[in-house]
C-alpha cells in the first residue's frame, strides 16, 4: 500500500501519518521525491485492509492511499501512473526530454578531465560522467584515484558547467562521494549490494543505477526499491547491456528494457551503449536504436586520446563519432517530440 501526500504537506503531517500507520500494526516507510512525498505501507492483511476503509480526509494532507499489488510498491507504474522527471542540479531526465550524458570512463588527471568535460559541452551534454573509484575485474587493473579524483570533477564542473555523476562502490564512502557529486551512480556489479543501494537512499542525492549484467527487469526494479524505502524517489535506470552468448560484443545491449521498463515503472530509464558494447564503433548505432526505443538519455564515455586510456579507451568517443553521436541526439529524440535537457 502507499499513502500518497498532498503537496502542501509539511514534516509534521508526515510524521503524524506514519505514526498512525505504526498504531494500526504497520511500518511506514517514507519516500520524498521532487514534486511529493509518498509513504510506503508494510503490513498485514488486516492492517492493509483497515487503513484502506480509512477517509483520507480522517488523515491529514493525504492526497490518496493506493493499494499496489507488485512487489516493487514505490516504483510501479500502479503508484505513480505517469514516467517521473528527475532533477539533477537542474538538469532533467524524464518523458519530455532528452539527455546526453558524456565524460571519462576514469578521471586520470585534470587536464584529461577537463578537455573529456569540453568535448561533452561541445557535443550537446547536460551532464558528465567521470569514474573516481573504479570496480575492475582484475585486481591489478587501475582502480581508479579515490577521493583526488573526485576533487578534480567538482573542478571540472565549474569550469564547465555540467552537473556530475559518478560511481560509488563501496557503502563507507557514500557520504564522501555525496559531497562531490550531483548523482551518485550504482554499477552493474554492485546492483544487489544491499547494503550499499540502503545507504545511497538516504544520501539525498538523486541516483543512477545500472541494471545487473545478469539482472532480470524485476530484479532491477526491486533494487531500486531499496533505494527508494530508504526516502528516495529520485532514480534513474540505466541499461548498460547483459551477459549473453555472444562474443562480439562486450555486452548485449538490451533495447527491448526501455519500453518494457517503462510500462512497468514511473522511474526515467536510459541507456548505456558504451559498456555494453565495448566497442566505440557500435557506440553510435546502439545509442541511436535507444533514442528510438524511447529512452530519456543516453550516457557514453568520452576521451580526449582514447588509445591512451587506463580505462576503457576502446569504447571511448572522440572526434567525428562524437560528432555523429552529437547529431543523433539533436534530432532522433525531436522526431519523438523531446526536446534536449541543456
Amino acid at each position: 500500500m502507499v499513502i500518497v501526500m498532498a503537496p502542501n504537506a509539511g514534516h509534521a503531517d508526515i510524521e503524524q501519518v506514519a505514526d498512525y500507520v505504526a498504531r494500526a500494526g504497520g511500518s511506514a516507510f517514507v519516500s520524498r521525491g521532487v514534486n511529493r512525498t509518498i509513504i510506503g505501507v508494510v503490513g498485514d492483511e488486516d492492517v492493509l485492509a483497515h487503513l484502506e476503509g480509512i477517509d483520507v480526509e480522517q488523515l491529514p494532507c493525504v492526497a490518496q492511499i493506493v493499494r499496489i499489488s507488485s512487489p516493487y510498491k514505490l516504483v510501479s507504474h500502479e503508484n505513480h501512473t505517469t514516467t517521473s522527471t528527475i532533477s539533477v542540479r537542474g538538469v532533467p531526465i524524464g518523458p519530455e526530454t532528452f539527455t546526453l550524458i558524456a565524460g571519462p570512463c576514469a578521471v586520470e588527471t585534470a587536464e584529461q578531465t577537463l578537455a573529456a568535460g569540453r568535448m561533452a559541452v561541445a557535443a550537446g551534454a547536460a551532464m558528465m560522467r567521470g569514474g573516481a573509484y573504479k570496480p575492475r575485474t582484475s585486481p591489478y587493473a587501475f582502480q581508479g584515484l579515490g577521493e583526488d579524483a573526485l576533487r578534480i570533477l567538482a573542478d571540472v564542473r565549474s569550469e564547465v558547467g555540467l552537473p556530475i555523476v559518478t560511481e560509488v562502490i563501496d557503502a563507507g564512502d557514500v557520504e564522501t562521494v555525496a559531497r562531490y557529486a550531483d548523482m551518485l551512480q550504482i554499477g552493474t556489479r554492485n546492483m544487489t549490494n544491499f547494503a550499499l543501494l540502503r545507504e545511497v537512499g538516504a544520501a539525498g542525492k538523486p541516483v543512477l543505477l545500472k541494471r545487473g549484467f545478469a539482472s532480470t527487469y524485476d530484479e532491477w526494479l526491486m533494487a531500486a526499491e531499496y533505494v527508494a524505502q530508504r526516502g528516495n524517489l529520485d532514480i534513474v535506470l540505466c541499461e548498460r547491456g547483459i551477459r549473453t552468448f555472444e562474443t562480439a560484443t562486450r555486452n548485449t545491449l538490451d533495447v527491448s528494457a526501455v519500453p518494457v521498463v517503462h510500462a512497468l515503472s514511473h522511474l526515467p530509464v536510459i541507456i548505456d551503449p558504451s559498456h555494453a558494447a565495448g566497442r566505440r564503433d557500435l557506440v553510435v548505432p546502439l545509442a541511436r536504436a535507444g533514442m528510438a526505443a524511447g529512452a530519456d538519455g543516453v550516457i557514453v564515455d568520452v576521451h580526449p586520446r582514447p588509445e591512451s586510456a587506463k580505462c576503457d579507451g576502446a569504447q571511448a568517443l572522440s572526434g567525428p563519432l562524437l560528432e555523429e553521436l552529437s547529431q543523433a541526439a539533436a534530432t532522433i529524440p525531436a522526431l519523438l517530440g523531446r526536446r534536449g535537457a541543456r
